[in-house]
């Protein structure tokens, strides 16, 4: 890449959610642009703090619609769009008969391990803060029982990392670290096809939860950020997203 293709290049900041969707979406916009995209990726929290801080991203794509919002109300970016929707899912390890029916029941068990991600810093655990405090409603002291054995096992900043290329849920699974992960429905779908054995359970009616992923772009950005924005959100960018698990977020557009 020549030194002027670098300079056009949109620096794409990520939730590590949209790693694998977002990567399909940056090569199919450089297919019809000719213009590249390099992807950050990692909790959209820690990405929040870089970009107020003074990292040069172009776009911010984001797990919730939260991060975004403050970068926007602070002066650093423009409107926030809500470009896909993602649930929970809980990853289960094998032999262990969760099913959605018991799911809170064998997650209150005091020998089971569950593994979240990291609150603010990720989404991820936000969310999964979130069931806790929906399973209040379904048993008295869920939440405060729930919120004490969650082992933040990723997202965080001295999380400790996967091997390349492995789904860092399915690793943990696997080295014996959590016994039910609650996750992204899209992460958990990923991680069966590295690891078939495990399980991947839908979180009953009662304690679902919608993640919402907001989209910003950058001020100061370069001349295509607009436009790959744009592509994201266009029946392509959607078509792409949507094989890989998200729920559109907003009304499609051409």
């Amino acid at each position: 890449m020549n030194q002027a293709a670098r300079a056009d290049a949109v620096q794409l900041y990520a939730a590590g959610s949209l790693r694998a969707a977002l990567t399909d979406v940056s090569k199919a916009f450089r297919a019809v642009s000719g213009v590249a995209v390099q992807g950050k990726y990692g909790p959209s929290g820690i990405l929040k703090d870089e970009i107020a801080r003074g990292a040069k991203a172009d776009v911010f794509a984001s797990a919730n619609m939260t991060h975004p919002q403050t970068l926007a109300e602070t002066g650093k970016s423009g409107p926030v769009v809500l470009f896909a929707r993602n649930r929970l899912c809980a990853l289960v390890r094998p032999g262990l008969g969760v099913t959605t029916a018991n799911l809170l029941d064998r997650m209150l068990e005091p020998e089971i391990k569950l593994g979240t991600s990291t609150p603010k810093a990720d989404p991820s655990g936000d969310y999964a803060f979130e069931v806790f405090g929906k399973a209040e409603g379904l048993q008295r002291g869920a939440r405060a029982a729930l919120q004490g054995k969650a082992l933040q096992r990723t997202g965080g900043p001295s999380s400790v990392q996967p091997p390349a290329g492995r789904n860092a849920y399915a690793w943990h699974m696997a080295e014996g670290r959590a016994d039910i992960f609650l996750a992204y429905c899209t992460a958990t779908r990923e991680a069966l096809q590295q690891h078939p054995d495990q399980q991947s359970v839908a979180l009953p009616d009662a304690l679902a939860v919608v993640a919402e992923y907001g989209l910003t772009v950058i001020k100061g950005a370069g001349p295509y950020a607009q436009k790959f924005a744009d592509y994201i959100v266009s029946v392509d960018g959607q078509r792409i997203l949507s094989s890989h698990g998200f729920a559109p977020g907003h009304e499609r557009q051409s």
